[in-house]
């Protein structure tokens, strides 16, 4: 018997195209610890890197990785200094700038983060072929000319197609006036990223006008807008027209109005209708429309009433086939949901991503309408509708059984934790990706009420029209299970995890009773997100039916509310050790950042923000994480969002925790406890990131500053890293 030849034995040629697949960091980083040869091949596949690491140690910086393209600077420490600008970098910006230049020569996609124009210009100069450039800066605009942190850029990037400034802090009447005085670079331009989240008002109606007259050549454009009509300036029907009309060429079109940006979650109670309508009417929406035959991705999140959008929407469908994602933010008549014709959305068959927030009146037959005619939907996103309930969304789940893995629902009063899991028992087997909030009111079962399926058809995906009324609704699910079940049998479906329970259920193995499968198991879930409110405990998330899930990996936590005026909540823990049952997960986004309390001295009889803290960690120590992002719960009054000693003694127990990125400042001393030689042995990346707006300017002396940070960092490197 011959013997399998080694891998070495391959041609290089093969081998090259095998580790350029590779995408995994630690993977590749493991490829090149076989030998000579493998490094070599790896490090010349190598096309992106993100620096991490002090730019004092200037020895550190890698000259392996020539063939980088794609190279981000935004992570360097200490985080959100100007290391490149002579009057803030301990070290030599020249010597700096000259060495990044030798290490990475073929960069032509740049991330870094710039707090002055001086930065700009000195990258600007590294890398005259830049051809994408995303710029970081949580700080403060400093007082500058219109337009100085662009203008270098423009002047020595003549090659610059894509600019990314959703993350950088300006003024909006900075990019105009740059964009007409570099023509040549404009018109080069196809993707440009101004959802800038830090705005408080976006973009004027005629700085729109004036970015899409200078970059005609536009594919991909992403707004930060103001729609309300109250204010000057709005975005209504002549901005919108003037994108389609100077832009035709664009195929991805994401204007959001600057409100929803700022992600606060609204009250479940709302009938989802504002005290002011848009000034965008169904005539201004279909030539809009007509102008972007290309489109292939639109997100429209008004924030103000938009109405009887249904006839809009079917001239999209029709205008643009390329369509695939779509997302509307108080859009109402989306379709009629009358009789068995499809209209409005429902006739976007090539959608495979719909998001639908705040329709006020979005029903359960909407919804079955859009299952039948979005067919090919895998992502389906509902955010604060009102009239939606549990028979509607299971419907949708069973109809779109074979595509949807990808599920959101968010603000929506008749579907709390338990009734959203129990909307999607039909796709629980299939569904990938997750978020639902976390409100643990009982829903009950009987509140639906028949008489709203009246005198309506519904089409299986047999191509079978089902009448559907008050008095066949049962029948009808008789005749879904039994269909579903003649599946099973021949195998037509590939497996029969699914049987309807919705009052059709007969105790025969499939349900338990109760509205949950106890058998059944979330098999394919990997990432599940969270919202919760300040003071509620998550200890109840197994209850819910969300108990078996042995592949989830990810785990996002948005808590929200004000502490302030809250009394000490009755239990110790928030109740993280509830998801140490979770083998797999190891990645944790515990976000606190929208959790308002005291920083200080608190009235009696509550608790500051360090035992807020305590709250919320404890138990952290019982998961196995292995990466974990903080974000601290914030005094807005002082503009202070820190880690406090309590958090500190708590995530130093995490003891498997090896990447650790807090959101926020700490003192220093605070920082020492996750070195201690006696605690986690496996923490090896860890970082301060004050990424919120306004970032501090000045540090507080008791604060991690640029000392501070050295020594810490120091100290983590001295430590033995097991492997």
């Amino acid at each position: 018997m011959t013997a399998a030849a080694p891998i070495n034995d391959l041609p290089e040629a093969i081998l090259t195209t095998i580790i350029a697949l590779l995408s995994d960091t630690r993977t590749r980083n493991a490829v090149a610890l076989v030998s000579r040869k493998f490094r070599t091949l790896e490090r010349a596949t190598r096309t992106s890197l993100t620096l991490r690491g002090n730019a004092r140690d200037l020895h550190l910086i890698p000259t392996c990785f020539s063939s980088v393209s794609d190279l981000d600077l935004s992570l360097l420490s200490p985080w959100g200094h100007a290391l490149l600008s002579p009057s803030a970098s301990s070290t030599d910006p020249a010597l700096l700038a000259h060495r990044l230049r030798l290490a990475f020569p073929s960069v032509t996609s740049l991330t870094v983060y710039s707090r002055s124009s001086s930065t700009v210009e000195i990258v600007s100069s590294l890398w005259p072929r830049l051809r994408r450039v995303k710029l970081v800066r949580w700080h403060q605009r400093p007082q500058s000319n219109l337009g100085a942190d662009f203008d270098p850029l423009f002047q020595q990037c003549h090659a610059l197609s894509d600019l990314d400034l959703s993350e950088f802090y300006y003024w909006t009447e900075d990019l105009p006036p740059v964009l007409e005085a570099h023509p040549n670079v404009a018109r080069s331009l196809t993707k440009l990223n101004l959802l800038t989240a830090s705005f408080t008002e976006g973009f004027r109606s005629t700085e729109i006008r004036s970015i899409t007259v200078a970059c005609p050549k536009l594919q991909q454009l992403f707004v930060a807008c103001m729609f309300d009509p109250r204010y000057m300036g709005f975005v209504g029907e002549e901005a919108l027209l003037s994108i389609s009309t100077n832009c035709p060429e664009l195929r991805v079109v994401h204007l959001v109005d600057t409100s929803s940006l700022a992600n606060a979650r609204g009250d479940p109670n709302d009938d989802g209708f504002t005290s002011e309508d848009a000034q965008i009417g169904r005539a201004a929406l279909v030539d809009f429309f007509s102008g972007l035959p290309l489109l292939e991705e639109l997100v429209l999140d008004v924030c103000k009433n938009v109405r009887d959008s249904g006839l809009a929407l079917e001239v999209l469908a029709s205008k643009c086939p390329r369509l695939r994602a779509l997302k509307l933010g108080q859009f109402h008549g989306l379709c009629s949901a009358i009789g068995s014709r499809l209209d409005g959305i429902a006739l976007c068959h090539g959608l495979e991503s719909l998001s639908v927030k705040n329709c006020g009146d979005l029903t359960d037959m909407g919804l079955i309408e859009i299952a039948r005619g979005c067919c090919k939907l895998a992502k389906f996103e509902v955010y604060g509708c009102k009239k939606i309930t549990v028979k509607g969304l299971r419907t949708l789940a069973s109809l779109l059984r074979k595509t949807l893995v990808d599920v959101s629902i968010s603000c929506c009063k008749n579907l709390d934790a338990a009734a959203s899991v129990r909307a999607l028992e039909p796709i629980r087997d299939r569904v990938q990706r997750l978020h639902i909030d976390c409100v643990w009111q009982r829903e009950n079962p009987q509140d639906f009420d028949l008489n709203q399926v009246n005198n309506y058809d519904v089409g299986d995906d047999d191509g079978v029209a089902v009448s559907r009324n008050g008095n066949d609704y049962m029948s009808w699910c008789d005749e879904f299970e039994q269909r579903i079940s003649k599946k099973c049998k021949y195998g037509s479906d590939g497996d029969c995890s699914y049987m309807p329970t919705n009052g059709c259920a007969n105790g025969n193995g499939h349900g338990n009773g109760n509205g949950f499968w106890g058998d059944e198991t979330w098999e394919r879930l990997h990432y599940l997100s969270l919202w919760i409110e300040v003071g509620d405990l998550l200890t109840s998330l197994p209850e819910v039916g969300l108990d078996d899930c042995p592949n989830l990996e990810e785990v996002q936590i948005r808590v929200e509310g004000d502490c302030r005026g809250r009394h000490k909540p009755t239990q110790r823990e928030f109740g993280l050790s509830c998801l140490a049952r979770y083998p797999q997960l190891s990645k944790m986004k515990l976000d606190c950042g929208d959790t308002v309390g005291f920083a200080l001295t608190a009235p009696p009889g509550q608790m500051d923000l360090s035992l807020w803290e305590r709250f919320f960690l404890s138990g952290i120590g019982n998961m196995s994480l292995s990466e974990l992002d903080y974000w601290p719960p914030q005094d807005r009054d002082v503009n202070q969002r820190s880690l406090w000693l309590p958090a500190a003694g708590l995530l130093a127990e995490c003891i498997t925790l090896r990447k650790l990125f807090i959101h926020g400042t700490a003192h220093e001393h605070f920082m020492m406890f996750l070195v201690r030689p006696d605690l986690n042995l496996s923490l090896r990346d860890v970082q301060l990131r004050e990424d919120y707006y306004p970032a501090p300017e000045n540090e507080m002396s008791t604060e991690m500053r640029v000392d501070s940070c050295c020594r810490f960092e120091d100290a983590l490197n001295r430590r033995p890293i097991l492997d």
